[in-house]
């Protein structure tokens, strides 16, 4: 078997086999094959595509490049969601402690933030201590002792896919759905989970603008989790303005904290339960018991914020990672800017848009995310929204505050971040949150 014949066959729009793309991942994850010919062949899938055969046989191909997660010692459905990325998106860190008081078991392996968007790890590494790098072994004892363990990828972890996102970071080849849903699904069937709730993010702060390419995603990690013997289900949430009022590592910490304590904005609110809902009804499904409706599930997660018991999984988790638990009870803690300004709009009306891509990037600018994969970041650097669509705003009202330490980018991040925001006389009808499910 020649990789030569093989990038010809896709280039030609031909169909690869099981044996040919495992031949391709496991030759490239060895250092056997040149990254020239993997970025040739990338760029073939991106024009060519991918049927559902051969992308859930790259998903596998991938999967098995490394480790693969043995989880059945541990009681109790293992259930993970994920997300396709959003500004603001902090449910991970509300429904990992959330999920595991409700008897789920839940190995949540999240990633870092890139460009308007953010990463659960840089969140979570804003508390003191914490750590995001468990072993395999560590993440099993977590997942005993408390349902629950946040980590990054491990080198272990579909090594495959790892080099070839870094391949196609720079070759143009990432918004190609084949390969988005194969690089997404190959690690989490590697983490030995049960079931799956996707939140595919349409909008404009998701990396899918587009309701029908949203669609194409989760139908196709849908129907590669459900071919490996993951139940999945995909939720299409909208996201053109951020969800919550935080945006920013430590802040988003400080919202997470109060969400589990029962305080939290509306959108929050309903995306996570949404999430949570699922996972609980895909662990009924699974364990052949009748499925309740989704309303159900909601109201018994309300009991578990209100009562007390999510938040206290909550400090278990931070102290079982080694950060410092007294940070959920006193978020002061948590790192905080030198500097604040607020950002007054200068026009009276009713906020019909804003733009979530615009406001992470402002975002950015104060030092909360990066350009660049091997950008610091600033944890205590971000924004509080005071105002969101649909809100009525006086001339001369605070529309946000913005938190920073090194002011080089003030300007800039606050020029970019009232370009997102449009006021008009009429209010606006805000975009439903949930936009469809997909089974």
């Amino acid at each position: 078997m020649r990789v030569y014949d093989i990038i010809l066959k896709k280039r030609n729009g031909n169909r690869l086999t099981k044996e040919e793309i495992a031949f391709v991942v496991d030759g490239y994850t060895k250092g056997e094959i040149p990254d020239y010919q993997i970025s040739a062949l990338l760029m073939a899938i991106y024009f060519q595509g991918m049927d559902d055969e051969e992308t859930s046989d790259l998903t596998e191909a991938m999967m098995k490049s490394g480790e693969v997660y043995d989880l059945t010692s541990i009681p109790g459905k293992k259930i993970d969601k994920h997300s396709t990325g959003g500004v603001g998106d902090k449910t991970s860190i509300i429904l990992a402690p959330l999920m595991a008081s409700a008897g789920l078991v839940v190995p949540m392996m999240s990633g870092r933030g890139l460009g308007h968007t953010g990463g659960t790890l840089d969140k979570l590494e804003s508390i003191s201590g914490f750590r995001i790098n468990l072993t395999k072994e560590e993440v099993i004892s977590n997942l005993k002792k408390i349902n629950a363990a946040m980590t990054g990828q491990s080198e272990f972890i579909a090594p495959a896919d790892k080099k070839m996102y870094s391949l196609r970071d720079i070759t143009g080849t990432v918004e190609s759905i084949p390969l988005i849903a194969a690089s997404i699904m190959s690690k989490k069937l590697a983490e030995g989970i049960e079931g799956l709730v996707l939140d595919v993010k349409v909008g404009t702060g998701a990396f899918m603008k587009d309701i029908d390419d949203a669609r194409r995603l989760a139908r196709a990690m849908v129907d590669i989790g459900n071919l490996k013997g993951v139940k999945t289900v995909a939720i299409i949430t909208a996201m053109d303005q951020p969800l919550g009022k935080t945006i920013g590592n430590s802040l988003e910490i400080k919202e997470c904290i109060s969400a589990l304590r029962g305080k939290w904005p509306e959108d929050l609110k309903k995306v996570t339960l949404t999430l949570g809902a699922w996972m609980l009804r895909i662990a009924d499904e699974i364990s052949g018991q009748k499925a309740e409706d989704i309303q159900k599930y909601k109201e018994r997660l309300e009991v578990l914020i209100n009562n007390g018991s999510a938040f206290n999984r909550f400090v278990e988790m931070i102290d079982a990672q080694y950060g410092d638990p007294e940070t959920a009870f006193k978020p002061s803690l948590l790192p905080s800017a030198k500097k604040m300004k607020q950002i007054i709009i200068q026009k009276e009306g009713y906020i019909q848009r804003m733009d979530a891509e615009k406001i992470g990037i402002a975002s950015m600018m104060l030092g909360a995310g990066r350009q660049r994969i091997e950008d610091t970041i600033d944890h205590s650097a971000g924004i509080i929204l005071n105002k969101k669509a649909g809100d009525y705003i006086k001339a001369g009202e605070q529309i946000a505050m913005f938190y920073y330490n090194d002011d080089k980018r003030l300007k800039e991040a606050e020029e970019i971040f009232l370009s997102g925001i449009e006021i008009g006389t009429e209010k606006v009808k805000t975009k439903d949150l949930i936009l469809e499910v997909i089974e």
